[in-house]
């Protein structure tokens, strides 16, 4: 596991500021559940931890009794992201999210999420979404994938991320 360096925490937050106050967030492949709570300390309306260690969910859950945060924001799901995404494409009642940060271990293919995210995002992405990925700053990501664009890429150490926008 690696998690997101707290100064990196800083710059992408930095960035997504604006975007985060009443914003439905996806924290994708949660870890410890960083990203999510920092997004509910910034008042984000709604944010969902997904992650496919069922350990790694206990601590989401454990970190967010910790900060006290209110149950009806919140919801932990045990799954692999792109199980999750296809998962909440058939499912009426899921809303589409303002903010999907994706941080897999380094060694993961970005792509098959990236892919099912840009070929679905009437389902999956609202108006103005941002879609954020965290990753090594050797590995090359797409610059486009369905309907995503990457806007940007910020590079911090040997982490970098990539801002997508739909097109």
């Amino acid at each position: 596991m690696r998690p997101t360096s707290d100064r990196l925490r800083e710059t992408l937050f930095n960035v997504v500021a604006p975007r985060v106050i009443g914003a439905r967030v996806l924290d994708l492949c949660s870890g410890s559940g960083a990203i999510g709570i920092e997004a509910l300390s910034r008042d984000a309306a709604k944010v969902t931890f997904v992650d496919r260690s069922r350990k790694m969910c206990g601590l989401i859950e454990a970190n967010l009794d910790l900060v006290r945060a209110p149950e009806e924001q919140t919801t932990v799901v045990h799954a692999d992201a792109a199980d999750f995404l296809r998962h909440s494409m058939r499912d009426s009642t899921v809303q589409p999210w303002d903010l999907i940060f994706f941080d897999p271990p380094y060694d993961s293919d970005y792509s098959r999420v990236l892919e099912l995210i840009g070929s679905n995002v009437s389902l999956l992405l609202s108006d103005g979404a941002l879609v954020v990925a965290e990753h090594h700053h050797k590995t090359e990501l797409p610059n486009q994938t369905g309907q995503i664009s990457r806007k940007r890429i910020l590079k911090q150490g040997d982490s970098a991320l990539s801002f997508y926008e739909k097109i």
